[in-house]
């Protein structure tokens, strides 16, 4: 299809282009991280506001990771953007999440199966009720065969998909309750985007911290540079998506 320029992507190296599967931290530099230490001749592809996309080849299958800031509204227009103007089928949001399930500990990989949210995204629909936004499940069994072939633990559950970071309310505890595994800022405007256009998406975080005690942090280095496992999960899983058909955008 033609690759559109848009005001927040504008391909600097279109004959390469993105890949048909691209990975989306929310930070620039973990971006950049993953280009130079995974991806085999990585370049540039789009630095529009110092969003750093980048494509490249792990196992001989083309990739690309692009960042997509925090917050829905935020990776909603870069999401959007990539799956109806740029040819992109698959979208993997590899983040970090806040754990509120008391069973996970720092470092967890957990898939959010669907995710439960307290934004308003869902809205612009129109539907007479509520949606639930859910990920693609070749996506997810995908991920699940690869981490099983990794010897890598992968917990399947709903993600709380938060508007709000510093929350005076402190209600992840009753999402908790619901079966919510860990809280974060994203999935739940990627699902909705591609169930929207008819494409593919997959939330998949790293814990990076603990909501309730004892507590637990992870520093912002240690959260760019250190979710290796996830990232290894990531890109192996996108080689075996290379094998789906491709699908069309819905207008």
């Amino acid at each position: 299809m033609e690759v559109i320029k848009t005001p927040h992507i504008s391909l600097l190296d279109e004959e390469l282009g993105f890949g048909k599967t691209v990975l989306m931290p929310g930070d620039p530099l973990r971006s950049k991280y993953i280009a130079e230490h995974f991806l085999e001749n990585p370049v540039l592809v789009n630095n529009v506001r110092g969003v750093n996309g980048y494509t490249g080849y792990y196992d001989g299958v083309k990739v690309s990771v692009m960042a997509s800031g925090m917050g829905m509204p935020s990776i909603g227009i870069y999401s959007y953007e990539l799956y109806k103007y740029s040819g992109v089928q698959n979208i993997m949001r590899i983040g970090s999440a806040g754990g509120i399930a008391e069973e996970l500990q720092v470092r967890d990989i957990v898939a959010g199966i669907g995710a439960c949210t307290n934004s308003a995204y869902g809205r612009q629909y129109g539907l007479d009720g509520t949606i639930a936004p859910v990920c693609n499940f070749d996506m997810l069994s995908a991920a699940k065969e690869t981490a099983d072939e990794m010897g890598a633990t992968l917990r399947v559950g709903n993600l709380l998909s938060s508007d709000t970071f510093y929350d005076d309310t402190r209600k992840s505890g009753d999402w908790s309750k619901m079966g919510c595994l860990a809280v974060e800022m994203e999935a739940a405007a990627l699902y909705m985007n591609a169930l929207r256009l008819k494409k593919r998406a997959l939330a998949i975080c790293t814990i990076s911290d603990l909501i309730f005690p004892p507590y637990t942090a992870l520093d912002a280095a240690e959260r760019e540079q250190s979710f290796t496992e996830m990232m290894e999960l990531a890109l192996k899983t996108a080689v075996k998506l290379e094998s789906l058909p491709y699908l069309e955008a819905k207008e």
